[in-house]
């Protein structure tokens, strides 16, 4: 049997895997004439007519609107990046945010690192934070180590 070379000559796609395109509005010869597959009334056989937004309902009063809104979203509120002690442990020397953030262990840092409780300290690491829990500072102290408070960060400058 002949061995078969592939080259770019012989490239071809897979049976089936094009089609023609679906040209409407050309004629009744084309057999998507007259309606051009929008059918026969309504809102989206007019000309003009563009896909709804998200949670259309026709018309309907939409049910994002229809349920009470309740509650209070500060929009002011201080967000920390969170880390706990157990994710601590693998780092040697000290502790930074900036070194947190290169490992990955942080995506961003918002307005500072927060350290919480979860997990073991075997040894004695310093750990440099905006804010830590009563019990990540207990657990660090009792494996000899320090947690040493960072100064707040500055909030983004606000535009007047």
């Amino acid at each position: 049997m002949a061995e078969r070379r592939v080259d770019l000559s012989r490239l071809a796609p897979a049976p089936g895997s094009r089609r023609k395109v679906k040209r409407i509005g050309r004629g009744p010869g084309s057999g998507h004439g007259k309606t051009a597959t929008r059918g026969n009334k309504g809102q989206r056989s007019r000309s003009g007519s563009k896909a709804q937004y998200f949670g259309f309902e026709g018309g309907q009063m939409p049910l994002h609107r229809r349920l009470p809104k309740r509650g209070f979203t500060n929009i002011f509120k201080t967000e920390y990046a969170i880390v706990n002690v157990g994710d601590l442990a693998r780092f040697e020397g000290e502790i930074t945010p900036e070194r947190l953030l290169e490992a990955g262990v942080v995506r961003k840092l918002l307005a500072g690192v927060k350290v919480l409780g979860d997990g073991e300290v075997s040894r004695a690491i310093v750990v440099h934070a905006h804010r830590f829990s009563r019990s990540a500072r207990e657990k660090i102290a009792a494996a000899g180590g320090r947690a040493e408070l960072i100064p707040a960060r500055a909030p983004a400058a606000k535009r007047t």
